[in-house]
């Protein structure tokens, strides 16, 4: 039988292939779907929203970070997928008492692919898997070509108030930015580390002075007063509302994504 090994290096062996999988992570849900993997689907979280009749159709068995671990037994799953952002490693621990769990690791779009190529093989959608990951290569040598006379600009891209946090280094959001030629002051800041490290808008000019704000839709959802508030605190920069999806969602998303970005510097420049 193979052994397959998940991004964090579980090796995990299936005596045939998984066919009731629950998915943990919104935008792997959504990718799930995308490779045809519906009739697979039987447990889903309250915020995988793609598709939309997912939520009438699949049972939900909690959030992210909170679980409902007895609906889950009782679906008897064999598969789970997690990922090491979005799911705890108290959740996965327990969830592995229950089934096999598949956890993911999404830092680039490298990684994003990997795992387009390790769900072909698990769940034998290979065609699919390569097809997906063909449109997605094809669209990132394009938007690179786009980008290629786009200047860098320093930004600050915002996901969380009360307190204000911030996506800071190694993560996906981070790879976005940097694909997209924006510099962001908190990433690999001494006086800021980690992958979402709360700030004090106060000293957004002496820890970068942002050229561009990103004040995005998700997980917190900023309005224009949040604007006003944090753009008093910088020196003239563009305060810019952006769809969350597009810059954290992986899987199938980040196709949506580039045609996204591509507008989106028409938007500021």
């Amino acid at each position: 039988m193979p052994v397959f090994t998940d991004q964090i290096g579980n090796s995990h062996v299936f005596e045939t292939t998984p066919k009731r999988i629950i998915s943990l992570v919104p935008s792997q849900t959504e990718l799930l779907y995308e490779l045809g993997l519906e009739d697979s689907i039987i447990g889903i979280t309250k915020f995988c929203v793609h598709p939309f009749h997912f939520k009438s159709t699949k049972k939900i068995v909690g959030g992210t970070k909170k679980v409902h671990f007895e609906k889950i037994r009782l679906l008897e799953p064999d598969i789970i997928i997690c990922n090491k952002e979005e799911n705890t490693i108290e959740i996965v621990e327990e969830l592995q008492k229950i089934a096999p769990v598949w956890v993911t690791n999404i830092i680039t779009i490298e990684d994003n692919l990997e795992m387009i190529d390790q769900f072909g093989k698990l769940f034998n959608k290979r065609t699919e898997a390569q097809k997906w990951r063909d449109k997605i290569e094809f669209a990132y040598k394009d938007f690179q070509q786009f980008m290629a006379a786009v200047p860098i600009q320093k930004a600050a891209y915002f996901i969380w108030k009360n307190p204000y946090m911030v996506a800071g280094s190694d993560n996906f959001i981070n790879a976005m930015l940097q694909l997209n030629h924006f510099e962001n002051i908190y990433a690999d800041n001494p006086k800021t580390p980690g992958r979402y490290p709360e700030v004090i808008i106060q000293k957004m000019r002496i820890q970068g002075n942002p050229e561009v704000v990103f004040l995005s839709s998700e997980p917190y959802p900023f309005n224009d007063e949040d604007a006003f508030e944090i753009g008093k605190c910088t020196h003239h920069a563009k305060m810019i509302f952006v769809d969350g999806e597009m810059f954290s969602w992986y899987g199938s998303r980040i196709l949506k994504a580039f045609d996204y970005f591509k507008k989106l510097h028409q938007r500021i420049n």
